[in-house]
């Protein structure tokens, strides 16, 4: 088995460095199979894409992909359709969600064959999340909520940032999800996986707020409320023709 992760990135040139470097250590420590560390560059205007090459040149295990669109899902998108491992999934590059959570995942695909998707939960009763900020709470909150009322769905979190799938599985996916390139592609992902009965487990883990967040909070909710409308009116239009 081997496993590729993906971190997208942009200018992202404050914590590359040291995300890469903390993943590299933890994987040559802790990981006993195969891997992969991929930069997924897409359209930054920094000196991120030198900080990639630099680290891609330095570590064997880790390679730098440059994307000119901007967007978490085109990164993602990219990076599952270039991958061969037998376990792609990405995380985000701060490594709010603990690396360590890594081991697990990877221990949870080997002794179970029929497990395809491993989700991860900072909502999960057993997830151990610190330094929450309170508005962000709401947010995360208030969109479960939608996502649960307009689609039923059985995750108890929809965008952590730690998410792993089997390759085939991946691929299934990517070829129903729609062009979007943004954070909500994640989340059509996911719903798309609970639609087709793909096998998900909702994994508790330990998650710490990064203060340094780039993330626009209210630009963020405009652009989820959009696509699920967006989402909906899709899934209905399926429905339809399956019937």
């Amino acid at each position: 088995m081997e496993i590729n992760i993906l971190f997208p990135v942009l200018n992202e040139h404050l914590r590359l460095e040291k995300g890469i470097r903390k993943a590299a250590e933890y994987m040559r420590a802790e990981i006993d199979i195969p891997y992969k560390l991929t930069i997924l560059d897409n359209g930054s205007d920094d000196d991120t894409p030198e900080i990639g090459k630099r680290l891609a040149e330095e570590f064997p295990e880790v390679e730098f992909v440059r994307i000119e669109e901007r967007g978490v899902g085109i990164a993602f998108k990219t990076g599952v359709e270039r991958s061969s491992a037998d376990i792609v999934g990405y995380m985000d590059i701060d490594l709010s969600t603990d690396i360590a959570n890594l081991k697990k995942t990877i221990e949870l695909f080997e002794t179970d064959p029929e497990l395809q998707y491993v989700n991860a939960s900072r909502f999960h009763p057993d997830s151990d999340t610190r330094g929450r900020k309170w508005y962000r709470k709401i947010t995360s909150a208030g969109l479960l909520v939608l996502l649960k009322a307009c689609f039923g769905m059985k995750a108890t979190d929809a965008i952590c940032g730690f998410t792993f799938v089997r390759r085939e599985t991946a691929l299934q996916l990517v070829q129903e999800c729609s062009d979007d390139k943004g954070w909500f592609y994640m989340i059509e992902f996911l719903l798309r996986a609970e639609r087709d009965g793909i096998r998900i487990l909702d994994l508790p883990v330990k998650w710490t707020e990064d203060y340094d967040t780039t993330v626009n909070v209210w630009k963020t909710i405009k652009n989820y409320l959009k696509n699920i409308w967006k989402l909906k009116k899709a899934f209905r239009m399926e429905d339809r023709r399956k019937h």
